[in-house]
This record gives structure tokens, C-alpha cells and sequence, in this order.
């Protein structure tokens, strides 16, 4: 009699454990097919970023042993949140402009700002790099692209984001946008110089989040 106690009692020990198992398995399927829907209704898209305006207003490379450029350029950035239901708030943005990846100012800071839902905001930063040294293969090439009418500057902006659901915010995330700025001139004059020089064409950046 005893030994069938014995029995029963492991027999309900493990029907127990077998409702735990499936309750949890039930719990968690739920959880995934929420956060499926969550997603699938909201459906969160990285904000978009445009260059619409670049005025080179200083452009000066020196002379002699050790290459200095000098640059002022000033910028006119436009981003726009895409998201229907998701609000974007900008803690960090800093901004500033490179020649075949290296960073010829420095970086300027915009001020935080809440982006909603379809908002759009355009900022307008003096980018300024004084007497930044330059290697001497970027001065050839930047002599080279002046001679031949053109130049190609990349204005960047490096910052941090978080994104807004009804009343939930996230953590940060890394915010980084590259917007490749076209400058022309009728004809180039064979040396570095902002004279001339003018912005061709309103372009989409490239943003990773």
C-alpha cells in the first residue's frame, strides 16, 4: 500500500512539472507574437537626413614643409521622421565636415531637440577647421580636384538617439549620417580657394542606427 503512495506522489510531481513546462512555452509564445505585432504595426525606420545646402566660404591650404588646410564651410542639414507612431528625441549631434575621410573641422554641436511623428527640422552649422594639418597626398589630391573643377567634401554627424513609444523611451542608440556635399566651378584656377565654388545639388545621406 505504501509503495503505490510512493507511486502516486512521483506521478503527480511529474504532471506538475509538465503543466510548469507548458505554461511556460504558452507564456513565452505570447510574448513573441506580441512583440511580432508590435512591430509589425509600428514598424520603426531610422530618420532620414538631408544635405540641402553647402557654402564654402574658406578653403586655404598653406605653403612649405608642413601642410595646413583652413576651412569654413556652412551647412544647411534637414531630417525628417518618417514613423507614424514613433517619436525620435536627438540628445547628441555633432557635426562636421571631411575630405577623403579625414576630418578637416571641428565638430559643431547642435542643440537637443524632440523630433515627432512626420516633424521635419533643418539646422544650419558654420563648420570651421583653422590651420588643420594636412597629409601631403590629400593635398595633391585636394590641388588636383580644385585644377579639374570640382570637389567632393563629406559633411558627417555623429550623435546619440532614443525612440519615443506613447509614454515607453528606449535606451540610447548611435547615430551616425554621411551627406556627400558636390561643389563646382565653371573652371578650376589650379589652386585650393572658396572662390567659385558652389554647391551643385540637394543629396540623401546615408544614416546607420
Amino acid at each position: 500500500m505504501s509503495k503505490d503512495c510512493g507511486n502516486h506522489g512521483e506521478d503527480d510531481l511529474r504532471r506538475s512539472c509538465r503543466r510548469l513546462l507548458a505554461l511556460l512555452l504558452v507564456l513565452a509564445l505570447i510574448v513573441a507574437i506580441i512583440a511580432l505585432i508590435v512591430y509589425l504595426v509600428l514598424r520603426p525606420t531610422h530618420p532620414r537626413f538631408f544635405l540641402q545646402d553647402a557654402s564654402l566660404r574658406q578653403l586655404d591650404l598653406s605653403n612649405g614643409s608642413s601642410n595646413l588646410l583652413s576651412t569654413t564651410l556652412q551647412v544647411t542639414v534637414a531630417s525628417r521622421n518618417p514613423n507614424d507612431r514613433v517619436g525620435v528625441y536627438y540628445d547628441r549631434l555633432d557635426v562636421y565636415a571631411s575630405y577623403k575621410y579625414q576630418q578637416i573641422t571641428v565638430a559643431a554641436s547642435l542643440p537637443p531637440v524632440y523630433q515627432g511623428h512626420g516633424d521635419v527640422d533643418v539646422w544650419s552649422p558654420v563648420l570651421a577647421g583653422p590651420s588643420v594639418p594636412f597629409a601631403p597626398y590629400l593635398a595633391d589630391a585636394l590641388q588636383q580636384d580644385c585644377q579639374a573643377g570640382y570637389l567632393i567634401l563629406q559633411v558627417k554627424i555623429d550623435g546619440r538617439v532614443r525612440w519615443k513609444v506613447g509614454s515607453w523611451i528606449s535606451g540610447h542608440y548611435h547615430l551616425f549620417v554621411t551627406c556627400p556635399a558636390f561643389l563646382v566651378t565653371n573652371g578650376g584656377n589650379g589652386a585650393p580657394g572658396a572662390s567659385g565654388f558652389k554647391f551643385q545639388t540637394t543629396t540623401t545621406c546615408h544614416v546607420e542606427v
